[in-house]
């Protein structure tokens, strides 16, 4: 992972504007919200009626030593707590409903909108980093939009009623009661700005962690291999204990709020007790008055203390909703215009031009977001149907160039025609649904062989299956197979041998009939018998469709109409490999010496056999 990735810097307080933006996600729910509100507006109804009734006892019955109407209101206060029980109930169940539907909305806007973004954004974005905004970071603001309104509506609501009362019952002695609020106003926007910090840090720390997991699994066998299983849990320690340090810190600042908050309402429920015992022994007021006015001021301190750790948790929430925005609204640096879409549309594909495959760099010049400039001026004239080899260094610019053709990056300078369109100025479905892609380390998806093959076409008949699986040379493997095209392929393929990976992923390429095709190194990655299977395939595959080749083994692309040698984002040498050869030039050395290296390793081969 890149430990030098930096996370956007967010607002010091409370954002409103990223929690109106936040609303939309409850929207769906909002019949269940404002039910659910209902529910803790009844229970603290009922919560605020039970001081009441307790009045009403003591005054009525124990006071006086009388149980006359005792019958009905055990009646009365039995069904007060059934109520509640119901509520309760209801409540818990709806808040459930609202908190999943939220993580699933937006995850699946996630998921989604990952799809859609350039590979540009791959390029300097974890992937830890996207893992951890859409499992910790969206089950934290799920969990505080829905339970935390929960807890917020019954604690307003219990709020306002018991400060009703308390006015109502004895005014005087509710102000001397609510002399404690305005400390704690002050006292919650001083641990604001130190608990949200707090948790931004945490949130970042765990983007790391997650990323080190992932990469962690995925490398596990070069760890291995490498003896680095000590090294990477030292590293991994040194994560875990950062991450540690700054919970700590986190904790601390919501252990001293939550008592400070506590010992508040307590002063404030003492200060009742204090004056309200003196006007008991006056007689000003009822014993049972008294009793109630301190239920009451506890009633109305205890939200407060509940209204303290929603704040709290709405700080850590805010880390993660800002996190999450900041995916969702990075936008795919390539995508249709506004104009190409009101032009063409997306649901008028049938008339849309057709590609042949002629392409044209004309002065093309590109450099990546980091500021590395791989093509200055780049030119580069392809005929429909041809097959265009690139050869050349690592970091020459060979697979830069394919990228453009295929759109995947744009130019920063000059322009690309494909057969004479700009485009740019031509929806991104209209290129890339005539495109077959095959890469050197291919990824297959879980599932089996017939469910990866209808990637490259949802639609795609048996016999277009069966058509593309022959072409590919893949149809005689999988027929020795016991579940034939039914069999499980692993996670990433990983039930497949190396060339039957690489025989699906071509078959899924082609299962479309590409106009483009595209070849990345394809066949260095596995076994000779394997790449003739390949080789035999290509050439019926790419002819009369415009190609182009990336290769590393020279001998793969003798066949090709032109072949190009790439160095520095320019073209050193060009020409058919025949043609190449008799230059005498960097090519016929670098196949030369190629030449010489698999003979030398054919007869180590014969000599040990």
């Amino acid at each position: 992972m890149d430990n030098n990735f930096q996370e956007e810097v967010f607002s010091k307080g409370i954002n409103l504007d990223l929690w109106k933006k936040l609303i939309h996600y409850a929207k769906p729910y909002r019949g269940r919200l404002v039910v659910l509100s209902l529910f803790m507006a009844t229970l603290a109804g009922g919560d605020a009626l039970i001081p009441i009734l307790q009045k009403y006892a003591i005054d009525n019955f124990i006071m006086k030593h009388d149980t006359q109407g005792t019958v009905l209101f055990y009646i009365i206060y039995s069904l007060v707590v059934v109520v509640q029980m119901i509520v309760v109930k209801r409540m818990i169940t709806s808040a459930g409903i609202v908190e999943t539907g939220i993580c699933y909305d937006i995850r699946e806007d996630g998921f989604e909108h990952l799809q859609a973004l350039s590979f540009s954004y791959y390029d300097t974005t974890p992937v830890g980093w996207m893992m951890s905004r859409l499992t910790s970071d969206v089950w934290r603001l799920g969990n505080t939009l829905s339970w935390g309104l929960v807890d917020f509506s019954w604690g307003f609501c219990m709020m306002i009623l018991s400060s009703v009362v308390m006015l109502v019952l004895e005014w005087k002695l509710a102000l001397l009661t609510f002399i404690v609020v305005p400390i704690l106003f002050v006292v919650s926007m001083f641990f604001q700005k130190r608990i949200l910090f707090s948790h931004r840090d945490i949130r970042k720390n765990n983007s790391l962690i997650t990323a080190a997991f992932n990469e962690g699994i995925q490398g596990v066998k070069t760890t291995k291999t490498l003896v680095r299983e000590a090294g990477n849990l030292e590293d991994f320690q040194g994560l875990t204990t950062e991450m540690n340090r700054k919970s700590i810190k986190a904790a601390t600042f919501s252990a001293i709020y939550m008592p400070i908050v506590l010992l508040l309402g307590s002063i404030g429920a003492s200060i009742a007790l204090w004056q309200g015992g003196e006007r008991v022994m006056n007689s000003t007021i009822s014993y049972g008055t008294l009793v109630a006015f301190i239920s009451y001021a506890i009633q109305f301190f205890f939200p407060i203390r509940d209204m303290a750790r929603i704040f709290t948790d709405l700080q850590s929430a805010q880390a993660s909703a800002e996190r999450i925005l900041s995916l969702l609204e990075t936008k795919p640096e390539i995508q249709d215009s506004a104009e190409v879409l009101s032009r063409y549309g997306l649901n008028d594909v049938e008339n849309w031009p057709k590609v042949v495959g002629n392409i044209e760099f004309t002065d093309v010049t590109f450099a990546y977001k980091t500021g590395e400039k791989v093509l200055q001026n780049f030119n580069l004239s392809v005929k429909a149907g041809e097959k265009i080899a690139l050869v050349g260094d690592t970091g020459s610019g060979k697979s830069t160039i394919v990228n453009l053709a295929c759109r995947f990056y744009e130019p920063t300078g000059g322009q690309i025609l494909i057969d004479r369109h700009d485009y740019t100025q031509m929806p991104m479905l209209w290129l890339h649904s005539n495109l077959g892609y095959v890469l050197q380390t291919p990824h297959l998806f879980s599932g089996t062989i017939k469910e990866n093959l209808l990637y490259g076409k949802l639609d795609a008949t048996e016999e277009e299956i069966l058509r593309a699986s022959r072409l590919a040379n893949l149809h005689h493997i999988v027929e020795k197979m016991e579940k034939g095209y039914d069999t499980p392929v692993g996670e990433g393929g990983s039930l497949l041998s190396t060339g039957e990976k690489q025989l699906v992923s071509f078959a899924r390429a082609i299962i479309a009939d590409p106009a483009i095709f595209v070849l990345d190194e394809a066949t260095s990655s596995i076994d000779t018998e394997t790449e003739h299977l390949i080789q035999d395939a290509i050439a019926n595959i790419l002819e009369n469709r415009t190609s182009f080749i990336i290769a590393h083994r020279l001998s793969t692309i003798r066949s090709a109409d032109r072949i190009l040698v790439i160095r520095d984002g320019k073209i050193l040498e060009e020409g058919t490999h025949t043609q190449l050869l008799a230059r005498k030039g960097h090519y016929a050395k670098l196949y030369m010496s190629q030449y010489t290296l698999e003979l030398s390793a054919e007869d180590a081969e014969e000599k040990t056999s």
